[in-house]
């Protein structure tokens, strides 16, 4: 049963929304508002009206690979190239050094006016060797350089005799050097001191050496020839 307050209270809550209603749409539950599939609407600014906003999708196209053109491959290659080459040129430059011979000392191996690779690294990790050809500053006159081929070590015993060669008693073979370029007039017994080298010309009777301005110290050793660059007919590593 309805208490007069109660329906007193009714009829004015009645009569304060008699006016139009705020809205005039069902309401909607919280899982239908958030239901993907339903537009969501905003006002257009006429009274009364609503538009429905697009939905929008995110689509990723894989985009065309560029065609490479052949300006494009040969400076790709040339870059190459140039990453693999420039280091190597950088090593070889700080390891070797380009010299020409002048003369006719070291016949018939090398001749006047070859070109040859002088490498400035090895001795100084290991140690000179007998047969080693090497260029060395000319001990009376250091502003000068010489080629020569290593014969004796420290301590060893050289005897030149008849055009022949003996190390320690022992003959040396000597194939690099012509027997027509033998001096068979040169007679010479020493002893190689510490630090010092016996060099000698594989042209003997047209080489200054040993025989003429003396053993030669280690710190006069600028290096040791491995490879000949020019002339084109006799490329490749000096022995």
């Amino acid at each position: 049963m309805e208490s007069p307050l109660d329906g007193q209270a009714a009829q004015q809550e009645q009569e304060h929304f008699s006016g139009s209603p705020v809205c005039d749409e069902t309401p909607f539950s919280l899982a239908e508002l958030m239901a993907p599939d339903r537009a969501s609407t905003v006002g257009s600014g006429t009274a009364g009206e609503a538009v429905q906003a697009p939905v929008r999708t995110h689509v990723w196209v894989q985009p065309k690979p560029k065609r490479r053109t052949i300006f494009g491959l040969l400076l790709g290659c040339m870059l190459t190239v140039m990453k693999v080459c420039l280091p190597l040129a950088v090593i070889a430059s700080l390891s070797f050094n380009y010299s020409e011979v002048r003369g006719a000392s070291m016949r018939p191996g090398i001749h006047d006016r070859d070109r040859i690779l002088v490498d400035h690294v090895s001795y100084s990790f290991v140690e000179v060797e007998r047969g080693d050809i090497i260029v060395l500053r000319y001990p009376l006159d250091p502003s000068l350089d010489y080629i020569k081929r290593v014969v004796a070590l420290p301590g060893d015993e050289v005897v030149i005799q008849y055009g022949g060669l003996w190390v320690n008693g022992q003959p040396v073979e000597q194939p690099y050097v012509d027997v027509k370029s033998l001096d068979p007039s040169t007679t010479l017994r020493t002893k190689v001191k510490e630090g010092h080298y016996f060099v000698l010309g594989d042209n003997r009777i047209r080489s200054s050496d040993s025989r003429e301005f003396g053993q030669v110290k280690k710190s006069l050793v600028r290096g040791k020839v491995r490879f000949r660059i020019w002339p084109l007919d006799r490329v490749g590593l000096i022995r």
